[in-house]
């Protein structure tokens, strides 16, 4: 519609904001209003998106960015530690949605080779959106959201093959040989693994240290590394998400990743824009009225089916259900490679367009309706919780990799090991502390195990895990976490589990003091405020020429 790409581009921003404001003041999520705003300049309304390359290309930039984040925060000792769950959890969703997506296309009548295509579309996931809630939920480090990227980078590599073999399957295999192809994805695959770690080990640690005295020219190079690294991906035949978080997982083990993740963040929201608006504005909703009713059937085995399968496997695996339900959550959509595959398949004759409607409205419902059900999973498994148990061993062993049995007592049980609870926990435990701590960060854990300490896994939301904690034995809770919800649901968990001790908690602000005041905590810690106040303490008694507080040291 508008020639100039400049104006454009300023009419998709300005329109993204005042649907992103409508969205924000009746408390709906960002991307389904994104999407809504791509189908309003789309083809089917509008038109004015549709084939635009400069859309595209911000999209492409934005999914390379976000994947790259993804991978830096995933070193090598977190893969090798979710890697057999994201695995199994991956390929068993694939081969059981697969098989039953077909015997339900079947059921509704539709004919074996179509009935293939619909059920193989129905198992992949959108990596990009859903690391995207993840990430804002602040979830993307968390052991569910590690295995969950896991499995939905497991899917994106075996949508690879799936059109490999979709491909020389309606070549009737003349022009192309299966075995060979699939033998040089996985030489290309391993080929590119070794190059990362190659480059891993003895490049990019010295060009990093040689790049980090410029920190514009450090972050130049991270964006040319995720883009680069996506390019790789593509090149060799994967997709453009496994390059780019490869390129990220190169740098994850060095010391710069947080500054490069910390300051890629605001571009990559940016970019990110576009790959929604995009989505929407692919939507052709010319051809989905009559396919209504199937689209229902397929959304709802989508929503429901794909989390209690994830949900089955990880419980058989020796997952808590709260862990199996969180992670299953992700895959209660279906993703932008499956209306790619429908476009392959209508490409190479296998489908009709009415396929490919039916596909692309399974899509749209899935993608707005797991929007919201991951935004709210935590409140959506507090109410289900009771009849999940089925999905939990007696003994979650992989959770529970160091029993609580501590006769004696625990002095203090300290939630939270950052920069303010790891150092607490540091002089509590130079004073000849009995310390219990927990974090919900897997890498956290294992850092804080390996120093001595005795730590535990753990989500502070959740009421059940707290009532695993040894409260009885426990004289002190500490919860150095400054989020009040996580707060509030940790100080609900210690309520049902009778916990007789006493509380102190965290909070960054004298107005949140007062409400956990209120609410019966016995101490509120203002890290900063507190600190401060020791400051003063110790610059008076040097004006005085006393001794500084609690050291003994003179002054």
């Amino acid at each position: 519609m508008f020639e100039n790409t400049f104006v454009q581009i300023g009419i998709i921003l300005g329109l993204a904001v005042i649907g992103g404001g409508i969205a924000q003041r009746l408390r709906q999520p960002l991307i389904v209003a994104f999407i809504a705003v791509g189908i309003l300049l789309g083809p089917s309304v509008s038109g004015m998106v549709a084939h635009s390359s400069e859309v595209e290309l911000f999209a492409r930039l934005g999914i390379a960015l976000l994947l790259f984040i993804v991978g830096l925060k995933l070193d090598l000792h977190i893969i090798r530690t979710v890697g057999p769950v994201a695995l199994a959890s991956g390929l068993g969703q694939v081969v059981f949605t697969s098989v039953i997506g077909y015997l339900i296309a079947i059921t509704l009548g539709m004919a074996p080779v179509t009935a293939l295509y619909v059920a193989v579309a129905l198992t992949f996931s959108s990596t990009i959106i859903i690391v995207k809630l993840l990430t804002d939920k602040r979830e993307v480090d968390s052991l569910h959201g590690r295995i969950a990227v896991g499995f939905l980078i497991v899917q994106d590599i075996v949508v690879v093959l799936v059109m490999i073999g979709l491909t020389a399957f309606g070549q009737g295999g003349d022009d192309v040989d299966l075995g060979w192809e699939a033998l040089q994805v996985l030489v290309k695959g391993a080929f590119m693994l070794v190059a990362v770690a190659l480059l891993m080990r003895y490049v990019l640690p010295k060009v990093l240290h040689r790049l980090a005295h410029s920190s514009e020219l450090l972050m130049l190079f991270a964006i040319a590394w995720a883009v680069l690294g996506a390019v790789a991906g593509d090149a060799l035949g994967f997709s453009r998400e496994v390059g780019a978080f490869l390129a990220g997982v190169s740098i994850a083990s060095t010391p710069y990743r947080e500054q490069v993740a910390a300051r890629l963040v605001s571009l990559r929201d940016f970019l990110l824009l576009f790959f929604f608006i995009e989505l929407g504005a692919t939507l052709n909703l010319s051809s989905l009225g009559a396919q209504v009713g199937s689209a229902i059937v397929l959304s709802v085995f989508v929503l429901v089916g794909n989390p209690l399968i994830v949900m089955a496997i990880m419980g058989v695996m020796g997952y808590r259900k709260r862990t199996g339900f969180l992670a299953g959550l992700t895959v209660a959509q279906i993703s932008e490679f499956s209306l790619i595959l429908a476009a392959l398949g209508l490409s190479l004759g296998h489908l009709e367009q009415e396929t490919v409607g039916l596909i692309t409205l399974v899509g749209l419902i899935t993608i707005s309706v797991s929007t919201y059900m991951i935004l709210y999973s935590h409140a959506i498994y507090e109410r289900l919780a009771p009849w999940l148990t089925l999905f939990e061993r007696r003994v979650p062993h992989r959770e529970l990799d160091a029993p609580f049995d501590i006769k004696e007592g625990v002095d203090i049980l300290l939630v939270g090991l950052g920069r303010y609870g790891a150092a607490l926990a540091a002089n509590l435990r130079d004073r000849g502390c009995r310390l219990l701590v927990v974090d919900f960060d897997p890498t956290t854990v294992l850092k804080h195990d390996r120093d001595g300490y005795y730590v535990h896994y753990g989500d502070a939301e959740d009421p059940e895990f707290v009532a695993t904690l040894p409260l009885e034995h426990t004289r002190w809770v500490v919860s150095t976490v400054r989020d009040q919800t996580i707060n509030r649901m940790l100080l609900h968990g210690l309520k049902q589990s009778n916990y007789p001790g006493r509380v102190a908690i965290a909070t960054s602000s004298e107005r949140h003091a007062q409400d956990l005041r209120d609410a019966g905590v016995d101490l509120v810690l203002i890290p900063y405020a507190d600190a401060a106040k020791e400051a003063s303490e110790w610059l008076l008694s040097e004006l005085d020429g006393s001794v500084a507080p609690e050291t003994g040291r003179a002054l």
